[in-house]
């Protein structure tokens, strides 16, 4: 793995925003090189300590998962070289960890599909029995493989604040009922395809979330990350079912290690209140989180 990677600094190109991980840069009018940082956020706030080789090791994915899903709905990847649009001197900042891509319209809702009750799901389900407007059974306990996948958008918010879950219904007032519907129904169809995958190799996809934008003719195409880390929860499988049966959070190949550990932190005497600044990560959480991306890439691409 390369040396870290915090922020981009391209002189070729425009910046165009930088999200939480992703530095995004305008190449001409039509396409976006998307720069994958090693950032990681937690609660929707930027960490100040990147996690090394993380922004390749989400692109790696990402590109494993676009190659495996292409068939189910049209991606945003143009197939060309990321190193073909910086100057020299920035080749080192883009390879491996960047994807060119098409420049579409950004749907404002995040396509988030649960298999497994888990995070601010198993939350919203012990104070209402359901999420997200959706009913979920009686004696469902923390980790419950659903009986089958849920569909539980979020509204993208700004830079900063946190998303905030919604209806299916209010995505409709938001877009459209066909718009709303398909994505609903190409997200639950890509997560079921993707976890059967990810099950042949030992690992399971709890719950994850898609983004999707639309090209010049309406075409409805798949962008941004997918099935990261850091978009999905990842739970090995010989780890689940002790973890279950003791009402823990199962080990996780994702970020839920920081998160664990940034809910038991206490700052000045205090817990954390999940504003920035964030507390300052320790070389040991650093370090596990690394090699908990690397592990994941690995025993995916085996």
């Amino acid at each position: 793995m390369s040396t870290a990677l915090h922020t981009s600094a391209l002189h070729s190109l425009s910046l165009l925003a930088r999200g939480k991980v992703r530095d995004n840069y305008a190449v001409g009018t039509d396409r976006i090189l998307m720069v994958a940082s090693d950032r990681l956020s937690a609660f929707d706030v930027i960490m100040g300590e990147p996690i090394p080789g993380k922004g390749e090791l989400l692109t790696q994915m990402a590109l494993f998962w676009f190659d495996k899903l292409g068939h189910l709905c049209p991606n945003h990847l143009t197939g060309d070289a990321p190193e073909s649009v910086v100057a020299a001197d920035e080749v080192a900042q883009v390879t491996g960890r960047s994807m060119l891509v098409k420049r579409l319209k950004p749907i404002p809702v995040e396509a988030v599909v649960r298999g497994y009750l888990a995070g601010s799901g198993w939350k919203e389900y012990q104070e209402s029995r359901s999420v997200c407007g959706v009913p979920l059974p009686e004696g469902l306990k923390n980790a419950s493989r659903l009986p089958e996948p849920i569909y539980t958008p979020a509204a993208k918010a700004e830079m900063g604040e946190h998303d905030e879950n919604i209806t299916f219904e209010r995505t409709v007032e938001m877009i459209g009922l066909d718009l709303a519907t398909r994505i609903r129904d190409i997200s639950i169809a890509i997560y079921k395809a993707a976890a059967e995958i990810a099950l042949t190799k030992g690992m399971i996809i709890a719950d994850t979330k898609f983004e999707f934008g639309l090209d010049t003719d309406g075409t409805l195409v798949l962008m941004d990350e997918v099935l990261t880390p850091d978009s999905s929860r990842y739970w090995p499988v010989e780890g689940y079912d002790a973890a279950f049966a003791a009402g823990e959070n199962p080990p996780s190949y994702d970020k839920q290690f920081v998160r664990d550990w940034l809910e038991a932190v206490r700052v000045n005497g205090a817990p954390w209140n999940k504003t920035a600044p964030a507390p300052r990560l320790p070389r040991e959480v650093i370090e596990k989180t690394a090699a908990k991306y690397r592990e994941a890439l690995q025993r995916l691409t085996a």
